[in-house]
């Protein structure tokens, strides 16, 4: 039986006094085509007050996971609670031009940083010295007002962390509409995106073969897969 990710990282740092602890994750890291998306989700503290109690309950039993461990059909039904019960969201991408020119670690980090951003200018104002960045798999440079100090990465984040693999499922969800959108787009219907979404299954590869590259597609990336 899976073990599903918990609070237990944010109510440690809940107790030290961190009102905004935020959780980030990428999406389409790996993909041959399409952007790279960043989500972010903040969570409100736990309290003494019953609604908070009761939404803190909800929070719980949505059974959040792994973006990559539900179906399509289980991510939007939780990206749609997730925003219903989450104090903050946001959601940032960059395009292949971005990949394509910085490399996808810098246009990873990139979405990363303005998905924070918006949170960081959003409603609640959040205060730099009491904001905690949580983050799947390594840390993310030159957040402003947060840096490294304030951040935590860890390795399977979206299994343990609940705010972590709650961005992970919104962003999923956010990337996989896109790449289903463009795949009707007659110039790309034969790369089959509303299927692979960008990665590089066997008839995706088979088809950049077949019919060589789109303005979508990351050069350098599939010219290594091709060239292996």
């Amino acid at each position: 039986m899976r073990t599903l990710p918990t609070f237990s990282l944010e109510k440690r740092l809940w107790k030290k006094g961190y009102k905004y602890v935020i959780g980030v994750d990428e999406v389409g890291r790996g993909a041959l085509a399409g952007p790279v998306v960043a989500g972010v989700v903040v969570f409100a503290p736990t309290t003494q007050i019953k609604k908070d109690i009761e939404k803190f309950k909800k929070i719980i039993n949505l059974k959040i996971d792994d973006s990559k461990r539900l179906t399509p059909r289980s991510r939007r039904k939780l990206a749609a609670e997730i925003k219903d019960c989450c104090q903050s969201y946001a959601i940032a991408s960059e395009s292949v031009v971005t990949i394509n020119r910085l490399g996808i670690v810098k246009a990873t980090e990139k979405a990363m940083r303005r998905a924070t951003a918006r949170v960081q200018s959003s409603k609640l104002k959040v205060q730099s010295d009491k904001a905690f960045v949580l983050v799947d798999g390594f840390h993310v440079k030159y957040i402003p007002g947060i840096g490294l100090k304030n951040q935590k990465n860890i390795f399977d984040g979206d299994r343990k962390c609940i705010s972590i693999a709650a961005a992970s499922i919104l962003a999923k969800v956010h990337r996989d509409n896109l790449m289903e959108k463009l795949a009707q787009n007659p110039e790309y219907k034969k790369y089959v995106w509303e299927k692979n979404k960008g990665y590089g299954t066997k008839k995706h590869i088979l088809a950049i073969k077949r019919y060589g590259l789109t303005r979508l597609h990351r050069k350098k990336f599939v010219g290594k897969i091709l060239a292996s």
